[in-house]
C-alpha cells in the first residue's frame, strides 16, 4: 500500500483535523513536550498515534531527503540548514512532519500540490 492510500484510508479528507500540526500530533510526529516550572522543554518524539503511518512517512522522508536536500528550492534549502546543524534523524523526522503537513494542505484544499507555492517555515 503507498502512502497515499494509507493516508486516504486513515483520514480521509482530512476535515477532523482544524490544522496540519493536528495532523502530525496524531500521527505523532512531533516533540514531546515536558513543562517543569512553567518552562517547555521539547523531547523525543511522542509516538502517540498510527504507528503504520508515521513508520511510513519516516520511510518516505529518508529515502527522498537526499535528492530534497541537493535542490535550490525553498524546501531544499530549508532541508540542507537544518542538516547542516541538526542530526540526520532528527531531519527526517522534521521532513516527515513537513510531509504530513503538506499532505494536509492538500486534502484540506482539494488542488494539487505546486512546489513553486511551497512557504518553508523555521
Amino acid at each position: 500500500m503507498t502512502i497515499a492510500s494509507a493516508l486516504i484510508a486513515a483520514i480521509g479528507k482530512a476535515e477532523s483535523f482544524a490544522k496540519g500540526r493536528d495532523l502530525a500530533a496524531w500521527l505523532g510526529l512531533v516533540p514531546k513536550q515536558s513543562t517543569t516550572g512553567g518552562r517547555p522543554r521539547l523531547s523525543r518524539i511522542s509516538k502517540r498515534g498510527n504507528k503504520y503511518l508515521r513508520k511510513l512517512l519516516i520511510h518516505g522522508a529518508r529515502s527522498a531527503l537526499p535528492s530534497i536536500a541537493n535542490r535550490d528550492t525553498p524546501l531544499g534549502r530549508w532541508a540542507k540548514g537544518l542538516l547542516a546543524r541538526a542530526h540526520k534523524n532528527l531531519v527526517v523526522v522534521a521532513l516527515a512532519n513537513k510531509m504530513a503537513r503538506i499532505a494536509w494542505a492538500v486534502l484540506r484544499r482539494r488542488q494539487t500540490f505546486d512546489v513553486g507555492n511551497l512557504r518553508v517555515m523555521a
